[in-house]
Formats: structure tokens, sequence, C-alpha cells
């Protein structure tokens, strides 16, 4: 029932696309007029060869996929957006009853090789408050450990800085700073915050199972922290590259606690995690105009 805080009020749902290849000038076309066509709040300019430019093209799709899935066609939905740019989606044709629990709040967040889209479902108010944070497990270009970590210092408080240099080596080191990242961009984009946030307002005490906000608890809060790993092809003769990606979704329930919800089992995930590629992508295209 709604309004009873039920464990089945307000479902969360991510779709996943792994950039699992280089793509065509073909597929850029199809999603490029896809998008010009459907999705007219996003603006953006025709660049068949640059990779950041077709992943926005993706990313745009994806509530696409979504309503389509749901068989609501597109003349039947809008995609509306609050004033710190928090979407939902309203549906057309639905008694008044039906109306005020239908909304459909989203987010959507890229790294590197892998985009995703976090969504649930219920009165407008709490499905904007949904956030997903994506980094991709690795030390950029030739930095060192410890340069990566120091340039991103100014986002981490004292106490996670300690936390993340008392793992016992590098990759629990790395892991815990993807970690805690995921976690404060997660919860910064569920409240709908900009790139100017300053991340050190937030402390996640993850070995405590406590996070604060300026010094406050954050209370009502659910984090469901995942990994994900892709086989990527990268060159001009594509060889295959394992990636691995933290990956958290954040909620803002309105319960009594926080929750932290680690999702270690694939079975588990796949209740509500789905990942798709670039192939299963573009299949889609023509049913996606519907």
């Amino acid at each position: 029932m709604a309004g009873m805080g039920t464990a089945y009020e307000c479902p969360i749902l991510v779709w996943m696309i792994s950039l699992n290849r280089d793509y065509s000038q073909e597929e850029y076309d199809a999603c490029y007029a896809l998008v010009k066509d459907c999705v007219t709040h996003v603006n953006v300019q025709y660049k068949p060869t640059d990779p950041d430019n077709f992943r926005t093209l993706l990313l745009a799709m994806l509530p696409l996929l979504m309503m389509r899935h749901r068989r609501i066609p597109r003349a039947k939905w809008r995609d509306c957006v609050t004033q710190n740019g928090k979407h939902w989606i309203e549906q057309d044709d639905l008694p008044p009853e039906k109306f005020l629990h239908s909304m459909i709040g989203y987010h959507l967040a890229q790294d590197n090789s892998l985009l995703g889209m976090a969504m649930t479902q219920g009165p407008q108010k709490k499905v904007i408050n949904i956030g997903l944070g994506i980094l991709v497990h690795k030390i950029p270009g030739r930095a060192t450990l410890s340069s990566y970590l120091e340039s991103l210092s100014h986002k981490l408080t004292p106490l996670e800085m300690a936390s993340i240099t008392a793992a016992p080596n590098a990759d629990s080191i790395l892991r815990r700073l993807c970690i805690i990242l995921t976690l404060k961009s997660s919860y910064a984009r569920a409240i709908g915050q900009n790139a100017a946030f300053d991340w050190a307002r937030l402390e996640f005490d993850i070995d405590n199972k406590s996070a604060t906000a300026d010094g406050h608890a954050l209370t009502g809060w659910e984090f469901r922290l995942y990994r994900a790993k892709l086989g990527v092809a990268r060159g001009t003769e594509p060889k295959l590259v394992e990636e691995e990606y933290q990956c958290c979704c954040a909620f803002f329930r309105g319960c009594e606690d926080l929750k932290f919800v680690w999702y270690e089992d694939p079975k588990q995930l796949e209740s509500w995690v789905q990942f798709i590629n670039i192939d299963q992508m573009t299949k889609v295209i023509p049913k996606l105009t519907a």
C-alpha cells in the first residue's frame, strides 16, 4: 500500500549500458536521429567521431527504452524537470487515483565505458530523490595511487582519508576510495546538487555504517552498492580489456534509519539491475520511436 512505508513502495530499477566496442557511423546516425526526434529536451550537436557525444546520445535513449519496456507509447508521456535538474516522467490517460503514484523519477550517470539510469515509481515528491554514482576502479593515466588520492583529498574528510589509507594493500585502498566517492556522488545527484557542490560536507563512515551531511545524520537514506565487470574491445585491432566499476544508487525512503545494502551476489543484483550492450541498444531503435 502506498504511504504505508512498505519495502515494496518505490521499487528501484537500474539499467546499465556497457560500451563494449567501438560504434559505427550508421549506429551513430540512428541514435542521433532518434534523440533529435524523441528527446527534444536534450540538445546534442552532430559529432559522429566524438565518443563522449555518442555516450550522451545513448544516455538520452535510456528513458525511451525504459518506457518502451513498460509498453507506454512515446506520445503518452512527458519528461518533466525540477528547478534543480531532477527528472521525472508523467503519463497521460490515467485515472486520478493512479496518476499521483505513477510518477517515474530517474537519474542518468556515466563513467568511461559504463552508462546507467536509476529509476523508481511513486509520488513525484519522493521519486525525484534518486541518484546514481559510477566510477571506474582504475588509477587514471600515468598517475600513482598516492598522487590520485592526493588529487581527490579535497572531496574527502580526515576520517574518510584515514579509513582509505588504513586498507591493507593498494587494491583495497583504491576500492575504498571508489566506494566513498560513489556514495558521495549518488547522494549529491539525488538531492540535485551540481558539480560545484563541496563533497567534503558529506562524511561516510563505512566501517560504522553511518553517514552525515554538514554534521547531521543522513537518516532515511538507502544506499545500494554493487560492482560491475565489463569486457571491452579497445584499440584499432580490438583487444578485450576487462574493466571494473564501483556503482552506488542512493534513494531517500524517509525511513527511521540509514541503510547500506551491499550486493555481492550476481543473482540478487539481477533482480533490480539490468545490463545491456551497444548491439542490444541499437537493435531496439526502430521500436523506441513508437
